[in-house]
């Protein structure tokens, strides 16, 4: 599976959540990879609320992983990984046990964390050209 979205406008935001969760749907380890303000962190606001998070959803960067809870009482877990020295520090707090957990799980940095990865992820990596608009490219690795 691979998609590609382009977006010009902020209110495309929600339609593309959609369209992602619809196609990686079934898979709860996501990577979000992309230059610093390419968008990860905007794109896992808008996943959220199309997941039905009643938290406020905001960059786990210095916690390193904030848990949500969506209207059904699930849980998303959102990780920024920026912070983390070594792959020894996400071991420290459990992050194979949230990836076996079943739920989602939002992995902005994931490249820090690499040797880690589970075999099977959703990688969605954004990029912007030089007039502000977006690409999403999305694909199911396994």
């Amino acid at each position: 599976m691979f998609m590609k979205l382009h977006m010009t406008q902020l209110d495309q935001l929600s339609q593309i959540a959609h369209n992602l969760l619809a196609e990686g749907r079934g898979q709860s380890v996501w990577l979000f990879e992309g230059d610093m303000g390419a968008g990860k962190t905007t794109l896992i606001k808008e996943l959220c609320r199309a997941l039905g998070v009643i938290s406020i959803v905001q960059s786990p960067t210095f916690s390193i992983v904030n848990e949500y809870t969506t209207h059904e009482g699930h849980s998303v877990y959102h990780f920024d990984c920026y912070r983390l020295r070594n792959e020894a520090e996400a071991l420290d707090i459990g992050i194979e046990e949230y990836f076996d957990s079943g739920n989602y799980c939002f992995i902005e940095w994931p490249e820090r964390i690499q040797s880690l990865w589970p075999a099977t992820y959703y990688k969605v990596y954004l990029s912007v050209d030089l007039e502000g608009h977006r690409t999403v490219d999305a694909k199911l690795i396994d």
